[in-house]
């Protein structure tokens, strides 16, 4: 792991990847700067690094009353692609980008290569921009083409923007260097020429009394630490934790699924006991049923699966508990999940080939070859009946707000509780709301909650900080909501009240998805208006019509991934699309990013220049000793202002109608 982040040497970045998967978390000190960093490897061939860099010799401000002694901080992201994978003859080659949006400190592309020798591994590497200011060879595009000699100044807009225009233009430099696996297997050894002259740093001009560097880095577990001499003349030092998301797990305190016995089941379906299966299937299986329906030759349940995220887990289970339970004349054991009393997917068992593989009586066991997910059948749909739909409900869970490179301090946060319930009516209509309570928060140290920079769009997002300082209990949501299946492969729901934190109206929504389809599509409209962030209950002047046509695809090209697209009108009143791309990994983590691009230009926007953001999606079940389902979500956007924002509806049906296509 190199200073920046990224795999590399110390100030050199290389052509190589690391595991897909893998995740490096590192902070890393070499006096006028530090750099705290995420690097992803979200797929074999693409590598991405998120990163914040202190400058200790520059102030954020030069105002006090603003920033304080803070000293200036900033936010960078580097992204890595392999062109061609290293083999017996070849090297590995890959193109790097490094602060390639925002204000640039870095700002630098790179053309890799990368080979193994026994315990070597050696690197050259040619490099523009920062790594290429010493410009100890010409850019051989320069010689293609006049326009790639001279690299443009400036940036457009208010950082935030991809400055194509300046890629592989201007200076340009060899590097690159030598690793060493020591006998000592935790030990490697590093030796690195650059061609950075450090003579424009951000720090100020650094002195350099060699372009050598050195270093060494020890592995202990799943840490790597690293001290190194750069410059000829300065000390540093690094350590980085490192995990992979495809392999996480949670240990868990749970009865193994239920197994069969050969001896067969002679009882008719009129003995079968209902209410031990009903509670065998709620506390074995997580499977809470609202209806059921029994005859000789076919079981149907209707319910809602609350413990087993894994839909083979979740099924296999089922079918273990309903299979050990009823007579061998049953051929058929129909599972529906519900929301509420809502079907949303129906999965049928072939009860026969089912019990022969739970039995080990077929090798291989392939228990997922005797089911199908499938579309609801019309004689389950009419057969249905649901039972106690109508009720109260509670819940409670933990929020965790948070803000990087704030004047005040560089990480502000806000923790506490969510308060949820409401009443279901018939199990589709419902009344909701969520109280939140904030327990504990640095938020007090806010010097201003809304920002006095210019803009022509409406202030939809730019107060959010009014709404969350000064106050201990707020009323997060509180609304009316109705949903329901109104036609096969199609889902409805209407709402209205307070819908999110700073907006209250009314909206609808409607959305296509056949069952185990890689694509699904719908749309939303909503009419709303800006809550008060003085008074609860109160609304501002401001109201606009927003809505969306949302598009959801899983390419099959690239696994495990979701493209959606989300084109419509924002809430202040731009126009555009926003488009967000997700990788789940074995886990159930989910890694996304997304941009949103309007007709709303960078000037009016302000700084950052268009809505862009990151986030992680974490099942709870990695937290849990106990089977748990739902994910929280941890963002991270580096500068949210008015332009290309949508309203945070209390429930989208795509979220809701997973279970008819998991993301897995």
């Amino acid at each position: 792991m190199m200073v920046h982040g990224g795999t590399g040497l110390i100030q050199t970045p290389n052509a190589r990847m690391l595991n897909e998967g893998d995740l490096q978390i590192s902070y890393t000190d070499n006096d006028q700067y530090r750099f705290g960093s995420a690097t992803f490897q979200l797929f074999p061939w693409f590598q991405s690094t998120v990163r914040y860099t202190d400058v200790r010799t520059r102030l954020y401000s030069q105002v006090p009353d603003f920033s304080g002694d803070q000293t200036l901080k900033d936010k960078g992201i580097d992204a890595k692609f392999r062109l061609v994978k290293e083999s017996y003859y070849l090297p590995e080659v890959s193109v790097g980008f490094r602060d390639f949006g925002g204000t640039g400190f870095f700002e630098s592309e790179f053309i890799g290569l990368s080979k193994r020798f026994g315990n070597f591994d050696v690197h050259l590497n040619l490099g523009w921009g920062y790594l290429g200011s010493s410009a100890n060879v010409t850019n051989p595009f320069c010689e293609l083409k006049e326009s790639f000699c001279n690299r443009p100044g400036g940036f457009s807009g208010r950082g935030g923007k991809i400055d194509y225009q300046r890629f592989f233009k201007g200076a340009s430099s060899i590097f690159g260097g030598i690793e060493y696996q020591t006998p000592w297997a935790p030990l490697r050894l590093k030796l690195e020429y650059e061609g950075n002259n450090y003579k424009n740093d951000r720090a100020g001009r650094l002195q350099q009394d060699t372009n050598w560097n050195v270093g060494a880095a020890y592995r202990w577990n799943n840490f790597d630490l690293s001290l190194n001499y750069q410059r000829g003349n300065t000390i540093g030092f690094g350590i980085n934790y490192n995990f992979n998301l495809h392999n996480i797990r949670q240990v868990k305190i749970d009865r193994a699924p239920r197994a069969l016995s050969l001896k067969s089941r002679d009882i008719s379906i009129q003995q079968l006991n209902r209410n031990r299966l009903m509670r065998d299937l709620q506390y074995q299986a997580g499977f809470t049923v609202n209806d059921s329906i029994f005859d000789e030759e076919q079981i149907t349940i209707y319910g809602q699966q609350i413990s087993y995220r894994n839909y083979d887990e979740a099924v296999e289970r089922v079918g273990r508990i309903v299979a050990s339970e009823s007579p061998e004349s049953v051929k058929e054991i129909n599972i529906v999940n519900t929301l509420g009393s809502v079907p949303i997917v129906e999965t049928v068992i072939n009860a026969k080939e089912f019990r022969k593989h739970a039995t080990h009586q077929t090798l291989p066991v392939n228990l997922s070859s005797t089911y199908q997910r499938q579309e609801i059948s019309q004689e389950s749909v009419e057969a249905y009946a649901p039972s106690n739909t109508a009720g109260f409900y509670t819940g409670i869970e933990t929020f965790w707000l948070q803000t990087f490179g704030n004047p005040e301090d560089f990480y502000l946060y806000q923790a506490g509780v969510l308060i949820n319930g409401g009443y279901s009516f018939n199990g589709k209509s419902n009344v909701s709301g969520a109280i939140k309570v904030n327990l504990f928060e640095n938020f007090d140290k806010f010097k201003f909650t809304t920002d006095t920079a210019n803009s022509t769009l409406p202030r939809v997002r730019t107060n959010a900080r009014e709404y969350v300082s000064n106050r201990d209990v707020t009323l997060e949501n509180l609304y009316l909501s109705w949903s329901d299946r109104i036609a096969p492969k199609i889902y409805a729901q209407v709402y209205a009240g307070y819908l999110e934190s700073m907006f209250g109206g009314v909206g609808a929504e409607i959305l296509y998805r056949p069952v185990n389809s890689n694509i699904a599509f719908g749309f939303d409209i909503n009419y709303v208006q800006q809550r008060s962030y003085e008074d609860t209950f109160e609304l501002y002047d401001y109201k606009t019509l927003t809505g969306h046509a949302n598009i959801y695809w899983r390419p099959q090209f690239i696994p495990s991934t979701q493209l959606t697209f989300n084109i419509g009108k924002y809430l202040a009143k731009d126009k555009g699309v926003t488009v967000d791309f997700a990788k789940r990994f074995d886990s159930g983590i989910i890694v996304g990013a997304y941009a949103a691009f309007t007709d709303a230009s960078s000037k009016a926007y302000g700084e950052g220049s268009f809505t862009k953001g990151f986030y992680l999606s974490i099942p709870f079940d990695l937290f849990s000793l106990k089977p748990a389902k739902g994910q929280g979500r941890l963002p991270w956007i580096p500068i949210a202002r008015d332009g290309g924002q949508a309203l945070t509806r209390p429930s989208t049906l795509y979220n809701t109608t997973e279970e008819r296509s998991p993301f897995d």
